[in-house]
């Protein structure tokens, strides 16, 4: 039955692509969790084509992956993979009943994100040497990260005219290629724009990386990876101790939010989650601050 599932599988890539719109590394981490579920399939149920599977196949194949000692937090992302096939199949009206609906997952304890106080926001940025070549480039970066809590790849990916500076907003291409409106602070764009209209305007620009915003020496796009090191380099020069990524900033933007009384809807809106759950975890972190200031300043602690 390989030629059946492969059938379906691809399928199921064109769905994601087309009709999801999906990135290709999203694409390939579903491809990888149906190509384990099918191997497995064959294997023990050599006859069995994709509309024929039912809940206990499913079943024995995740007692299958926690007996191989994979991980509850992999178990939990293929069986989202699981799900999302077969809720496929449903949709295109290839089986009646979902197998996997009742399929759970291992509960997992949330991980909160590590995040920067305001004074130490504020430490890194004003830890920027401005006199430096890329100080009003790097000292832009890092307050759009925080003032509008951009993902690494969207604000490399910035374009020109996705900055409406007259209206204080960015259009952000997240992913998915969905597309929303953020606030930018006053100070990300008063840096942005001596940035843009004192330092990139007089840069030779490669063919191609015209459109971009943030742009290397050599006139081309930046890439995350750039990124990541000029903030590992700016962390350890500030004496900063926490470990700090472009999306600690991202998580720092959110926190100080949730902490000032924001609503969480809003705060959804602005980060392009597009579930409110994925957001409320920033609900936990306020929820730790307020036992943290209790435990320091009450009287009867």
């Amino acid at each position: 039955m390989r030629d059946i599932w492969e059938i379906y599988i691809k399928q199921f890539e064109h769905y994601l692509k087309i009709e999801r719109s999906l990135s290709k590394n999203s694409i390939l981490a579903y491809r990888q969790d149906m190509d384990k579920l099918s191997a497995f399939l064959r294997d023990h149920f050599p006859e069995l084509s994709p509309l024929q599977v039912e809940l206990a196949h499913l079943r024995s194949f995740v007692d299958e992956l926690a007996s191989l000692g994979v991980s509850e937090y992999t178990q939990a992302r293929v069986i989202s993979g699981i799900k999302a096939f077969f809720k496929f199949l449903t949709y295109e009206d290839k089986i009646e009943e979902d197998p996997a609906i009742l399929l759970e997952a291992p509960k997992l304890g949330r991980k909160l994100p590590d995040t920067l106080s305001y004074p130490e926001i504020v430490r890194l940025l004003e830890g920027i040497k401005l006199g430096d070549n890329e100080g009003h480039r790097n000292r832009a970066m890092l307050e759009i990260l925080y003032s509008s809590g951009l993902r690494v790849s969207e604000l490399v990916d910035l374009k020109l005219g996705q900055v409406y500076a007259d209206i204080g907003f960015l259009r952000v291409v997240g992913k998915g290629n969905k597309e929303r409106l953020v606030p930018i602070g006053k100070d990300a764009l008063k840096y942005l724009k001596i940035y843009l209209e004192e330092k990139r305007r007089h840069q030779k620009i490669e063919s191609g990386h015209e459109e971009f915003v943030f742009l290397n020496r050599r006139g081309k796009k930046l890439t995350r990876v750039m990124v990541f090191l000029f903030i590992k380099k700016l962390v350890e020069e500030v004496g900063i101790k926490k470990k700090v990524s472009p999306h600690t900033f991202r998580h720092s933007f959110a926190t100080h939010l949730i902490e000032g009384g924001a609503d969480l809807r809003a705060v959804q809106e602005m980060l392009g989650h597009e579930s409110i759950t994925t957001t409320e975890i920033y609900t936990h972190l306020d929820r730790e601050y307020l036992r943290q200031v209790l435990t320091e300043f009450h009287p009867r602690k």
